[in-house]
């Protein structure tokens, strides 16, 4: 079984830095609203909870890296 490493600081009301062994990124807002959310790697992505059991996401990759 694969080790993982997964540690999130919060480092401001509303914005989070989420490190693992391979990359690092950089969460904000989601509250009431959309979280943000971009990676070393150069992933953006955008998510929101829905009523319910629901949520929202939509993922955009930066070519190149």
């Amino acid at each position: 079984m694969p080790l993982t490493f997964r540690k999130s600081f919060r480092i401001l009301p509303g914005v989070t830095l989420n490190i693992n062994r391979r990359s690092w990124s950089i969460t904000t807002g989601g509250k009431n609203g959309p979280r943000h959310t971009r990676s070393s790697t150069g992933r953006r992505t955008t998510s929101m909870d829905l009523p319910g059991p629901f949520g929202w996401r939509r993922t955009r990759t930066t070519r190149g890296r």
